[in-house]
């Protein structure tokens, strides 16, 4: 790419933008000035392999960078764009970002560097390292992107014995003014979880509108062939790659969802089926976790569609309470336990992750389909996330770090302020409950009752021992007794150790022992 215009000398402001904040409202663009200023943006063959990425991440990042360069060049910005290949950086000592940032303040001598803060905590530590090194001054804004700035969660959290998403969510649609009908929620309460959640009908989904899909263009196609060749050993694949990268991209896949599918999101945005990738879900996390799109925009969609269109109500609030509530809450949570939460590990589990979490070579037919299609395409939702490679990670007592590893690398939409703290808090409970009540745990019932999986499946969801038991039945009968007294104390969790407490001796000791001979062949499942 050519860096056109000249860069200016002496230069007053040198702007690095990353590549999940690609947006002109970016606050550290605000005041630019063409004639004194320049932007910086780095690819980093360090960032690829920080955690085994997926291909298809590497491109969607690279791919959606290089768009929004031209989208600096087309308005006559000065831009310093240093490539994956950078002849002068491509070496081992210069592959981080932390290296390359270092090696371009040295080598233009700004009087300052701007940037907004950045979405994970090793890399705001990492660019201010880079900026002391180089002795240039750093001034680090807070991201406007979100609803909620980090000072004003800390404010809504300090005091509070318990952190729960579900009143911090009410507080933001009344502060923000949405669906709101004076000082009540719209419908007249706040959630509507009992309308919605629902498994697909026996006889399967149905037809399916699918998502909003893009081809790809030259600098698309440049990307994908650059990953190919220098990525070839990662994991995944680009076959399918059509994912937005950029803002126009973006608003399109935001009008097909509300236009075609968002009528049936509540409804089935549990359930899950065989060969089903996407369901009736949005897919909009990846355009609006690289800042793509503006979540303002996104929430006024939906509920414009609401007001004016009459779509179902129980649809567009859970859609809205996942942008507005969960989405801010995450990443609230995310900056007031960092850096702890990166090493939490309640329950000091310490297994390796099986390795079909890398290949999908697993005769359990819920992982089979769950771990393919996230390969395939790089995405899964929330429950497959949660509930299915979530929970038999936490089940299967491995290593909480292993885990949250996995789910950054694989996942197309994942940065780490969101997918940190919906793994190791939510999937694993490794912070021990900091912001949920329970461990979110439950048999393969669970899963046969959402989804189609078990029918043709080696194992029986009903089944805890036996050469036919589900591995996840097991595992989560084990997991019951060997946290009984800890599960008990809580009203969120004691009638499944009720359950337990139904067990005679023989049939506990039982599951004990399939539980060990199941833990101790993980790989072989």
């Amino acid at each position: 790419m050519k860096n056109l215009p000249l860069l200016p000398r002496p230069l007053r402001r040198l702007v690095l933008v990353l590549g999940d904040q690609l947006w002109l409202d970016n606050p550290a663009l605000a005041g630019f000035d063409p004639a004194q200023d320049a932007v910086l943006m780095i690819e980093a063959p360090g960032e690829a392999s920080h955690v085994w990425s997926h291909k298809a991440r590497i491109a969607l990042f690279l791919s959606a960078m290089r768009h929004f360069q031209q989208t600096l060049a087309r308005k006559g910005w000065p831009v310093r764009y240093v490539n994956l290949d950078d002849a002068a950086l491509d070496q081992p000592d210069t592959a981080t970002l932390q290296a390359r940032l270092r090696s371009v303040l040295s080598e233009l001598k700004p009087q300052a560097l701007w940037m907004c803060e950045a979405g994970e905590w090793r890399l705001q530590q990492d660019m201010e390292a880079a900026a002391v090194d180089a002795d240039v001054p750093l001034r680090s804004f807070d991201d406007t992107h979100f609803f909620c700035s980090r000072q004003r969660f800390a404010r809504w959290a300090n005091g509070r014995k318990e952190w729960r998403m579900e009143f911090f969510y009410r507080e933001m649609r009344r502060e923000h003014g949405v669906l709101m009908d004076g000082g009540q929620p719209v419908g007249g309460q706040w959630n509507f979880d009992a309308d919605n959640r629902k498994s697909y009908p026996k006889k399967g989904p149905g037809l399916i509108t699918p998502p909003a899909q893009f081809e790809p263009d030259t600098l698309t196609r440049q990307a994908i062939e650059l990953v190919q060749t220098r990525f070839a050993d990662h994991p995944g694949e680009l076959e399918s790659f059509a994912w937005p990268v950029t803002p126009e991209q973006a608003r399109e896949a935001l009008r097909h969802f509300v236009d075609e599918r968002l009528h049936m999101f509540g409804t089935y945005q549990d359930a899950m089926w065989t060969k089903t990738p996407f369901g009736w879900h949005s897919l909009l996390s990846v355009a609006l976790n690289l800042h793509l799109i503006d979540p303002r925009e996104v929430v006024a969609a939906a509920e414009a569609a609401h007001r004016d269109r009459g779509l179902p109500l129980a649809a567009v609030e859970g859609f809205i309470r996942q942008i507005i509530g969960w989405r801010e809450f995450i990443r609230g949570v995310y900056w007031m336990d960092m850096p702890g939460m990166k090493t939490a590990n309640h329950y000091g589990h310490q297994r390796d992750l099986p390795a079909w979490y890398w290949t999908a070579q697993t005769t359990m037919a819920c992982m089979k389909d769950a771990v393919g299609q996230t390969l395939e395409h790089g995405y899964a939702h929330h429950i497959q996330r949660l509930m299915l490679t979530g929970q038999f990670a936490l089940l299967a007592e491995v290593n909480p770090q292993q885990v949250a590893d996995w789910y950054l690398a694989v996942y197309v939409d994942a940065i780490e302020w969101v997918e940190l703290p919906n793994v190791a808090g939510m999937a694993l409970f490794a912070n021990g409950g900091r912001f949920t009540s329970k461990p979110y745990v439950a048999s393969g019932q669970y899963i046969d009752r959402m989804s189609d999986h078990c029918k043709a499946c080696r194992y029986q969801p009903a089944l805890r021992v036996g050469p036919e038991a589900c591995p996840v039945t097991t595992l989560y009968w084990n997991f019951l007794d060997r946290h009984e007294t800890e599960l008990a104390s809580s009203p969120r969790s004691a009638l499944m150790v009720k359950n337990l407490q139904r067990l005679d001796d023989t049939e506990r000791q039982a599951i004990r022992d399939q539980a060990v001979s199941t833990l101790a062949r993980l790989n072989d499942l």
